[in-house]
């Protein structure tokens, strides 16, 4: 696997189209702080990591409203191994408007857009939600 991230984004849109309630997804460092944004955001219900060693995952538990329709409408990779997408400050994007986020990697760890807008930082755009 090249690009754990999309595989990431992928395992769960593919979900939320086959109206799964749950996915489970390979374990690693940073898709664990991204499933953690997701869930102080409300975009998913919980998480678990099972496991232990290289058979280590996480289940992730999505959100659907009442009318069968997920909280996540999409799901964008930003940057690529092949095509780094780095933001500064002032080019943080805000999805609808202040509605979506975005997911950034600083030198202050994983962030959503408006905590490096608050903390002042910038860094590569990992993905879009909303």
């Amino acid at each position: 696997m090249h690009d754990p991230i999309s595989d990431l984004l992928t395992r769960i849109r593919n979900a939320i189209r086959a109206g799964h309630s749950k996915v489970d997804v390979s374990y690693s460092k940073i898709k664990v702080e991204i499933v953690r944004i997701l869930r102080e955001e409300g975009y998913i219900n919980n998480y678990k990591t099972t496991g232990e060693g290289v058979k280590k995952t996480i289940r992730i538990y999505i959100r659907y409203a009442q009318s069968s329709e997920s909280a996540i409408q999409c799901l964008q990779r930003g940057s690529r191994p092949g095509k780094r997408v780095y933001v500064g400050v002032n080019q943080i994007p805000r999805p609808l408007n202040g509605l979506g986020i975005c997911i950034l990697s600083t030198s202050q760890g994983i962030l959503t857009g408006k905590e490096a807008y608050q903390k002042q930082i910038g860094g590569e755009l990992l993905c879009i939600i909303y």
